[in-house]
C-alpha cells in the first residue's frame, strides 16, 4: 500500500475533512481489488527505485524535470530507467528524471499551454483534477502555485506512476488517488478549482458528471472542462453506434453550443470557450514508452478527417465556468 498519511494530515481541520475521513476505507478497498492483478508488480517496481536527493526540480518546464544528465552516475540512471520502464505504458507527460527522458503518448504540455493563461490564478488554491492519469497536469498546477492538488483516476497504474515521479521530485502538494469522482463524498463544495479533462465523453450521463463537478466546487469556484466536440449547432450531439476511434466507452460528443447549454442547465455561469483544436498525431502518438496503438491507428488511412468508424476525427474544446 502507498502511504497517504501526509494527505490526511493536510486535510484535517479543512473543508475537505469529510474526504479525509472517507479515504482510508476507500483506498483499502481499491488497493485490495483483485481485478488489479498487476498491482503487486507495479508496487515492487516502485519500491526498487533508487533514492536520489531531488535537485534542480522544474515543474514549469514542458517536461516535468528533476536533475539532469550529470546529477547521477550512469549506473544509477540505468537503474532509474529500468524501474520506470517497468511501469509502462506512460500516457501523459513528458518527464525528465535525472536525464531519463520519458516520451509519453500525449504531449500533455500542449494542452497545458492552451489553457494556462485562461484560468483563474492557481496560487494558494485547492484543486481537484478528475481523470488525471499519472498526474502530469497536477504537477503543472503545483508549479503554478496551487497549495494542494488532488488528482483522481481509477487506474492504480497511474497512481503508482505518480508515486514514482514523486519519489524523485518530492511532495510539492500533489497527490493522486485511485478513485473516480463518484467515490468522493457528495456535495463537498470545497475545491477552489476543478479540472475535468478527457472525461465527459466517457460518462453515460454527461449532465450528472457536470453536476458532480459543480458540487465539488465551492461557491465562486472555477471549472476547467476539456472534452471531445463536433461541429454543429446547439442541441446537436454525436452518440456513436458502438465505438469511436476504437474506444468502446464513448457516449456523447456534443457541439460546443450544446456543451455550453449543458453547463447552463447544470447551474454554471460565466461560461467561456477558451480553445477548440483538432487532435493531431504529433500531440498523441505511440512512443518508446507507450508501444500500443495510438491516434494514427484510430483514423481512416484514406481520410484523416474521419475515424476508422467514419465519424469526425477527434476535436477538443476547452471551456471555463463558475459555480455561482
Amino acid at each position: 500500500m502507498i502511504d497517504f498519511a501526509p494527505l490526511y494530515q493536510r486535510l484535517e481541520g479543512t473543508a475537505l475533512e469529510a474526504l479525509a475521513e472517507a479515504l482510508p476505507t476507500l483506498l483499502q478497498r481499491r488497493f485490495t481489488d483483485k481485478r488489479h492483478g498487476d498491482l503487486p508488480r507495479w508496487l515492487e517496481a516502485l519500491a526498487a527505485l533508487p533514492t536520489v536527493k531531488p535537485t534542480q526540480v522544474d515543474l514549469n518546464a514542458a517536461a516535468i524535470t528533476v536533475g539532469g544528465a550529470d546529477s547521477v552516475t550512469p549506473e544509477t540512471r540505468q537503474q532509474i530507467e529500468a524501474g520506470l520502464r517497468r511501469l509502462m505504458p506512460w500516457r501523459k507527460g513528458p518527464f525528465s528524471i535525472h536525464g531519463v527522458a520519458i516520451d509519453t503518448e500525449w504531449r500533455s504540455d500542449w494542452k497545458w499551454k492552451r489553457l494556462k493563461d485562461h484560468i483563474q490564478p492557481l496560487s494558494g488554491r485547492t484543486v481537484l483534477d478528475v481523470g488525471c492519469g499519472n498526474g502530469y497536469h497536477c504537477w503543472r498546477m503545483a508549479g503554478a502555485g496551487a497549495e494542494l492538488v488532488i488528482g483522481i483516476d481509477p487506474s492504480p497504474l497511474f497512481v503508482v506512476q505518480h508515486q514514482a515521479i514523486k519519489h524523485f521530485l518530492g511532495a510539492h502538494g500533489s497527490f493522486v488517488l485511485p478513485l473516480g469522482i463518484e467515490h468522493l463524498p457528495p456535495r463537498l463544495a470545497a475545491f477552489d478549482t476543478v479540472f475535468s479533462m478527457g472525461v465527459l465523453y466517457h460518462r453515460r450521463s454527461p449532465l450528472d458528471h457536470l453536476i458532480e463537478l459543480r458540487d465539488a466546487l465551492r461557491h465562486g469556484g472555477e471549472l476547467l472542462l476539456e472534452t471531445l466536440v463536433i461541429e454543429g449547432r446547439e442541441c446537436e450531439a454525436l452518440m456513436p453506434e458502438w465505438r469511436y476511434a476504437k474506444m468502446r466507452n464513448v457516449w456523447f460528443i456534443p457541439t460546443c453550443a450544446t456543451l455550453e447549454l449543458w453547463l447552463r442547465r447544470c447551474g454554471f455561469r460565466d461560461i467561456k470557450r477558451v480553445d477548440v483544436s483538432a487532435t493531431t498525431t504529433e500531440e498523441q502518438r505511440a512512443s518508446a514508452w507507450m508501444r500500443y496503438e495510438s491516434l494514427a491507428d484510430y483514423l481512416d488511412p484514406e481520410d484523416r478527417s474521419r475515424t476508422v468508424e467514419g465519424y469526425p476525427a477527434p476535436r477538443r474544446a476547452i471551456l471555463t465556468a463558475t459555480r455561482p
